[in-house]
């Protein structure tokens, strides 16, 4: 527990500041669909295309949702055993390979996740075969896996060094090797401690993948909002709204998921109490 659970004068200031905020969220929020009206974007020409015409969601949004799961999906299988076996080496008592490993970990995290996937989209334009219509999907998976295996392996670092260091001694105090006390003794109490961070990084890897989108022509949701409007219109607001819409829920799903997932572990294990949070992005 982070606080003291209210009491009932706390809880009557959180009602009354809810209903505080909800007094000026009410008034900003009918500003907005005034001027939205004004301005005839709440016009149902624009909005019906996504109830009428059962188009809009086979051949644009439906696609467009398989591509960004897809990528994520890619991305997510990858990413996390990289960063689990970058985060091991972080932890690695020999210099030469946690030295080295660091270097690479700072690297990947430094570099604008962005920057990473142009580069990748032109390496795989200058120095191998691929496609050219595959291009976007292997160049955006490649740069989040580059740069969120560089994040998971500082959330591992930080879950094991999050443990009492007495698990360590009382490992080696048994005869334990260095690799068996991490496989079987570290790493398995850490990981409740890591799932809140990893579930927030796999959120960021699913809203990331609109960046290829938008700079790679990678056919994801994003991606979809050019083509949907040059089709039905100057409807680019209603597409942003519904495409918003869907990534909500897909993340909601991937956290809900990811929750029960947490319950679970930490149910079914002894947890040590700690709790990692995921480290800001040096981007």
């Amino acid at each position: 527990m982070l606080y003291d659970e209210p009491g009932p004068r706390a809880r009557r200031r959180h009602r009354l500041a809810g209903l505080a905020f909800l007094a000026v969220l009410a008034p900003a929020l009918w500003w907005v669909l005034a001027a939205m009206g004004e301005r005839h974007q709440l016009d149902a020409e624009k909005w019906s295309p996504f109830v009428d015409d059962a188009r809009v969601w086979t051949e644009f949004l439906l696609p467009g949702l398989r591509a960004t799961v897809e990528a994520a999906a890619l991305a997510m299988v990858l990413a996390l055993p990289l960063g689990a076996l970058l985060g091991v080496a972080l932890l690695s008592e020999h210099r030469w390979l946690s030295g080295p490993t660091a270097t690479l970990v700072n690297l990947g995290r430094a570099v604008p996740v962005l920057m990473l996937m142009l580069l990748c989209n032109e390496a795989y334009a200058q120095l191998s075969d691929v496609a050219p219509d595959t291009r976007p999907l292997y160049a955006v998976v490649t740069g989040l896996v580059i740069f969120n295996g560089a994040v998971v392996a500082e959330i591992v670092r930080a879950g094991v060094l999050a443990l009492p260091a007495g698990q360590r001694d009382a490992a080696r105090a048994v005869g334990m090797r260095e690799t068996q006390t991490m496989a079987y003794v570290l790493l398995p109490q850490a990981v409740t401690a890591m799932l809140p961070a990893l579930t927030s990084q796999l959120v960021v890897i699913v809203k990331d993948t609109a960046l290829g989108g938008e700079m790679l022509a990678f056919g994801e949701l994003l991606h979809q909002v050019r083509l949907i409007s040059a089709n039905y219109g100057a409807n680019t607001l209603a597409c942003l709204t519904v495409v918003a819409v869907l990534f909500v829920a897909l993340n909601l799903l991937l956290t809900t998921l990811a929750a029960r997932i947490e319950s679970r572990a930490r149910h079914g294990r002894k947890s040590t109490g700690a709790v990692v949070t995921r480290t800001p992005d040096q981007t």
